[in-house]
């Protein structure tokens, strides 16, 4: 890392403004960060290799839960990969509820990240307005699914479950009240100058430092980049509903803010068309899918944080070989090398949440016998050896044990 100093500042593991367990090391000169170091692994959990000891069924419910606040987006990608091994084409009405719960998810996700980069900024009315407005979202998940988290809406073949025409006009009714709501939001944040001073032109990344870094979702399109999965590779009903790819050009927090609210009102445009169309039409919402070949596939949802994908390879079993997920936020970490350097520290920890980062999503390894590499540790194992560390280091300090 260039421009190292002797003095840093760390920033985690375990941190009030950081959601999950991930530490940075911030090298400093004065109040400017001139370096950084990055290590997120910390939560091991071997999601990848569970699946491969799961049937496909059971994979569904497995990587629904490597994140709550995704637990749509992999099973969502999960099932695309499996029907694109399969050859399976899933019937237009389980497509428009995939559609409808991704764009719930959208909803779910950008608000409560918009809250914390309020609370982050000490802009705690900006916190409570929007997850205020939120629980109307999570009330939508729990009268489609009986889930505020976790939904399981996604089997392979369909989805898991119908969406009751006479719930249609309800939800309608909550994404109005939600539209106007974010529509104040908007207008309060675009001419408030307390957040413009705390977020324009603050943690800039640009075009070339998206492709540098390989950038997905609203953190690419803040910079211009105009790539979403949705429209450059649709999948369920984005090739049949309406929607605009949301796109800014300078880089900066407040882009990625706006970019996101924009994004919130695309997905309400987008759940509309899905409602009508289910209220409009009926028609079986799964097929039955007896085995799955020997293959490869790949599926890819444009999660809230960018693309999410995954790959299955099988045999003639009823579970994978070999099961690989790339999170978006593996990629969009990373950038945090860019964005944070020559930044102000009282601006560090606003640019490393701007990132929205879902460490949970990346940590998915497997941890091996070094002696053994043959071995796979346990949670005991695991255990025994830190609790072998704690009392080695306590003899070496002599501090009694």
């Amino acid at each position: 890392m260039e421009n190292k100093k002797n003095s840093f500042i760390p920033i985690g593991p375990y941190h009030p403004l950081q959601e999950e367990p991930e530490f940075f090391k911030l090298f400093v000169e004065g109040e400017r960060v001139t370096g950084i170091e990055i290590d997120i692994g910390y939560n091991h959990r071997g999601i990848e290799k569970l699946s491969e000891a799961k049937n496909f069924e059971q994979g569904v419910y497995a990587v629904e839960r490597i994140c709550g606040i995704c637990s749509t987006s992999h099973p969502f990608a999960y099932v695309n990969a499996i029907e694109n091994l399969a050859g399976i084409e899933i019937p237009e009405r389980a497509k428009y509820i995939r559609t409808f719960v991704g764009e719930l998810e959208r909803l779910h996700s950008h608000m409560l990240w918009l809250g914390l980069v309020g609370h982050f900024a000490g802009y705690n009315t900006l916190w409570m307005w929007t997850w205020k407005h939120r629980e109307p979202v999570l009330d939508i998940f729990e009268r489609i699914s009986g889930n505020r988290q976790h939904y399981s809406m996604m089997r392979i073949g369909g989805a898991r479950t119908d969406i009751d025409s006479n719930d249609i006009p309800w939800v309608l009714q909550q994404i109005d009240t939600l539209q106007s709501a974010l529509m104040m939001i908007f207008e309060t944040l675009a001419n408030d100058p307390v957040f413009a001073a705390r977020t324009k032109g603050v943690g800039i990344l640009t075009k070339q430092d998206i492709q540098d870094y390989g950038g997905v979702g609203p953190l690419a399109r803040a910079s211009g980049v105009a790539f979403d999965v949705r429209r450059n590779a649709p999948y369920a009903a984005y090739g049949l509903v309406d929607f605009d790819v949301i796109t800014a050009e300078t880089g900066d927090i407040f882009a990625k803010a706006v970019v996101r609210i924009r994004e919130m009102l695309e997905s309400i445009r987008m759940i509309r068309q899905c409602m009508e169309h289910l209220q409009s039409t009926a028609g079986p919402f799964f097929v039955n899918v007896k085995e799955i070949p020997p293959g490869e596939g790949i599926g890819r949802h444009e999660a809230p944080r960018g693309e999410c994908f995954h790959y299955i390879r099988t045999d003639k079993t009823n579970r994978p070989v070999r099961h690989k997920i790339r999170a978006p936020s593996f990629m969009n970490v990373a950038t945090n090398q860019k964005a944070v350097i020559g930044q102000y520290i009282s601006d560090a920890l606003l640019i490393l949440g701007a990132v929205d980062p879902c460490y949970c999503c990346t940590e998915r390894m497997i941890i091996v016998n070094k002696e053994s590499p043959d071995r796979i540790l346990t949670a005991n194992d695991l255990l025994k050896l830190s609790h072998e560390k704690t009392i080695r280091l306590r003899k070496e300090g002599g501090y009694p044990l």
